[in-house]
């Protein structure tokens, strides 16, 4: 059962209704639509994902900080409300937000000035883009609503208690507990750390074709997610997929998850996110990756990401998904008992 939580706070990660699981014979054999893509189209169209700032929407962003900085509120009230973005942004983002959740699911939205501001700044009118996208959630057991993407030095092969977000590893495809996710760069690396992104739908459709067996098995609701550590009084130490204790993988289950990565791969659509660009990711039909990186020596600023996740609630024209906080507003993330919600300016 899904812990009870006051509704300001994210619902977190659960376990899916079983009920609503469906069985492979029901899935559809190809999927059609915006969803799925190709990337030979879009390495060719770079207009159909990359969006650029404008002097005259920086300028209403930075009125509308201005505005919110004399109100006096800090980084974690930051909503619609308390921090109101001009309708020029609102609706540029607003048509952007509908390609992401329901369309391509990815966009590069290039050139906020994040070196002329402080990191406040940047951060206050990031989380404020964030909510056209959907509703902030909690990304980890310390009440972080805005992520820092850097390297702390942490072991990568320590997969029990380590995320390698905090790492500078190899980040496989991989979806995270929220409906958007959004990165916002505010430091390069001197080597790697590169995006590569790939339309589940179109990995499906190909899987279908081509390994039919492995699509099958990645079906089957026997796949466990370990919770590293991050974990609630009363909860598993694992997000649970169906009945009894946590096994080790088969090898049918190796292969299928190898032959997801290769092909995933193949099927990318690769980027580089530049110093002041923000990249917004569909959880919910775009998987991503992330290349290993090779950091700058100090003094010189290391690899630094803001990040957000994000819920797009079944209210605000979100899709319906098969857990039991589907309806939540701040449905999915991670939440650690009564943690709550915090906005660091660094990584910790």
């Amino acid at each position: 059962m899904p812990i009870a939580l006051p509704k300001e706070l994210t619902s977190g990660q659960q376990e899916p209704v079983p009920e609503l699981l469906q069985p492979y014979e029901n899935f559809p054999k190809k999927i059609s639509g915006p969803t799925v893509w190709q990337a030979e189209d879009f390495r060719s169209r770079p207009d159909l994902w990359q969006r650029q700032w404008t002097p005259e929407l920086i300028q209403q962003l930075e009125e509308a900080f201005d505005k919110f900085e004399a109100t006096g509120k800090t980084l974690p009230e930051i909503n619609k409300v308390t921090f109101p973005l001009p309708s020029d942004v609102v609706d540029i983002l607003s048509s952007i937000r509908e390609n992401v959740v329901n369309g391509q699911g990815f966009i590069l939205i290039e050139g906020l000035p994040v070196t002329e501001w402080p990191v406040l700044k940047s951060a206050a009118i990031y989380l404020a883009i964030g909510t056209i996208f959907g509703v902030t959630l909690s990304q980890n057991g310390k009440g972080h609503v805005l992520g820092h993407v850097k390297d702390l030095g942490n072991d990568p092969t320590q997969i029990h208690k380590v995320r390698i977000y905090s790492t500078s590893a190899r980040q496989y495809f991989h979806t995270d507990a929220a409906d958007v996710v959004g990165l916002l760069c505010l430091h390069k690396a001197m080597e790697g750390g590169e995006s590569d992104v790939v339309s589940a739908h179109n990995l499906w459709n190909t899987l279908q074709v081509e390994r039919p067996d492995v699509a099958e098995l990645l079906t089957r609701p026997d796949w466990y997610f370990d919770r590293k550590g991050e974990v609630s009084d009363g909860q598993k130490p694992w997000v649970q997929k169906a009945a009894g204790l946590i096994p080790g993988h088969s090898k049918e289950q190796l292969e299928a998850i190898e032959v997801l990565e290769q092909t995933a791969q193949r099927l990318s659509l690769h980027m580089v996110l530049k110093v002041g660009d923000i990249q917004f990711v569909a959880d919910t039909h775009v998987l991503h990756a992330r290349t290993a990186y090779r950091d700058h020596l100090p003094p010189a600023p290391r690899r630094h990401l803001l990040r957000l996740w994000l819920a797009t609630p079944e209210s605000q024209g979100g899709w319906k998904r098969p857990f039991p906080d589907s309806a939540n507003e701040k449905r999915g993330g991670i939440q650690v008992n009564d943690q709550a919600e915090t906005c660091p300016l660094d990584a910790e």
